[in-house]
């Protein structure tokens, strides 16, 4: 499975390739974008490709190296090995003197947050200080192979007060080491950490290729098949993202997004609010729905509404499955409304990383939108 197999961000992969075939590798890179767009796969391959026994840029996914690298393709299976080594009920100490490491190669690592059990996993897994100091230990050690790569995949989840130890290892680069960041956008990561690494930032695709990937490796695709109805919607729902609709339950995205437009429409018609913390009650205490993907499905409506609200000739709605829903809601609120919705939503995301109670950050919200939508009814005692 050589680079020609990464779907997408072409310009990317050609940068990567150009790096290794003139042997001037960067000591660090930073890989942004979306969900699911393929960061860590193209790092994983980048690791494969530095360590390929036969191409000089590029891998051939025979060879010893190519293969072992190559079973970073299913990280689960190894952060299950690696939890189930070190014991469902391990302390505090235990988490930072056993740090989850992937290495399925010695001149490769890869770093995932922690969730610390297997079972009951932590509400919000992060990159821990035993992991980033063995890295700091490990990356001043010789390759076996060509070059030692390091993915730290969530860069975006280390405490500051943890960066300044990775911060070390970046100011005083080992010249046969790299580092690959993975996050959502430069901006959740110290900006002293961002300056130090060469920056690539990963778009999302056609929404054209995203149906392509999906026939294609649809259970019994055959040459030639044609992209279903439920390959569209995938695509169209997750927004350019292909490893997001490859994991997407169709139905459960619909009816998320159904539901959080529900809130918002009892929201902006000042409705009871103990119907109201009813509906955000029933969102918050969904554990099968990641709390990130929830909030993701009201950015987007709210994205569909703010156009709808301004007016936009053509507005490129990103449910278009609820444009009549959305259009009768945008007729309902002024553009500050769907403005302060956004904003409200902001404050959400950043309190889930300060450990902020998620049902009373919803109820929150529900409530500050309501009455800026108007006088409400009492709440029923």
């Amino acid at each position: 499975m050589p680079f020609s197999d990464f779907c997408g961000n072409e310009p990317v992969v050609a940068a990567l390739r150009g790096a290794l075939r003139s042997g001037r590798v960067p000591h660090a890179l930073l890989f942004t974008g979306a969900r699911g767009l393929g960061k860590f796969t193209l790092a994983r391959m980048f690791a494969q490709a530095a360590n390929c026994e036969r191409l000089p840029d590029d891998f051939c996914g025979e060879c010893p190296p190519c293969r072992q690298i190559g079973l970073l393709a299913e990280p689960g299976r190894l952060v299950e090995q690696g939890l189930a080594q070190r014991g469902e009920s391990a302390d505090a100490a235990t988490v930072e003197r056993i740090p989850l490491i992937l290495q399925p190669h010695p001149d490769v690592w890869a770093l995932v947050p922690d969730p610390v059990r297997l079972r009951n996993p932590v509400a919000r897994p992060m990159l821990r200080i035993g992991q980033i100091r063995a890295l700091q230990r490990a990356a001043y050690f010789a390759p076996q192979e060509r070059r030692r790569v390091f993915i730290l995949d969530g860069a975006d989840t280390i405490r500051w007060d943890v960066a300044g130890v990775l911060l070390k290892v970046l100011e005083e680069p080992p010249p046969t080491s790299t580092l690959i960041l993975l996050a959502p956008s430069a901006s959740s990561l110290l900006v002293t950490i961002v300056s130090r690494c060469l920056q690539f930032h990963f778009a999302p695709l056609e929404a054209a290729q995203v149906e392509e990937l999906l026939a294609a490796r649809a259970p019994h695709a055959r040459a030639g098949r044609k992209p279903s109805h439920e390959h569209a919607l995938a695509a169209q729902l997750s927004e350019g993202s292909p490893g997001l609709a490859m994991a997407m339950n169709v139905q459960a995205e619909q009816d998320l997004r159904r539901n959080a437009l529900a809130i918002l429409g009892d929201a902006a018609r000042g409705a009871d609010f103990t119907c109201l913390f009813a509906a955000t009650a029933g969102l918050a205490k969904n554990k099968e729905i990641p709390f990130e993907q929830q909030l993701a499905a009201f950015y987007t409506l709210l994205t569909d509404l703010l156009e709808l609200t301004a007016s936009v000739k053509r507005p490129s709605l990103r449910n278009p499955s609820l444009a009549r829903e959305l259009t009768a809601l945008a007729a309902a609120v002024s553009p500050q409304w769907v403005e302060r919705a956004i904003a409200g939503m902001d404050e959400l995301a950043l309190g889930a990383r300060r450990n902020l109670n998620r049902q009373l950050g919803y109820d929150a919200l529900a409530a500050s939108l309501a009455l800026a939508s108007g006088p409400t009814r009492p709440a029923a005692r």
